[in-house]
């Protein structure tokens, strides 16, 4: 069994927080911006991401992000990348997310069926966070 290891990352800027509650139950929704840098894309998030997360009584907690990154492909053709990525928190309080992802590269149609896993991080400051992707070897070796 190959390793998982990190193919991507995005830094995520939050910018405004709605939720609402009813004493049992609870669901936000954070606007939020960002950015990518990787080896096959560079590219921004473009208006309109979402994360909604869901707190309902006796049930997990869920979350699912969406977006669209805008961008170049690593041979420079205009790109974009839609991800849904749906997640839920573990048993030691970390974010674990499965992406599905779209795009309109040629050149990344890989990513559409790669077997991805995804977790949110802290970023560097207030209202940043990164989401690391993570995929098995085999998939790093198509990025190369």
């Amino acid at each position: 069994m190959s390793e998982k290891k990190e193919l991507f990352s995005i830094n995520v800027y939050l910018d405004d927080y709605q939720s609402v509650e009813n004493g049992k139950d609870k669901v936000c929704m954070i606007l939020f911006h960002g950015d990518c840098e990787c080896d096959f894309f560079k590219g921004e998030i473009l208006p309109g991401g979402a994360d909604t997360q869901k707190f309902f009584r006796n049930e997990q907690p869920l979350l699912s992000a969406r977006y669209i990154l805008k961008g170049t492909d690593k041979s420079g053709n205009p790109t974009k990348i839609f991800i849904e990525n749906n997640g839920t928190w573990n048993s030691q309080g970390n974010i674990e997310t499965k992406p599905r992802i779209i795009t309109d590269s040629e050149e990344l149609t890989w990513l559409e069926t790669a077997k991805l896993t995804g977790a949110v991080c802290d970023g560097n400051k207030e209202g940043h966070i990164i989401i690391k992707y993570y995929a098995e070897d085999d998939v790093i070796d198509l990025v190369k």
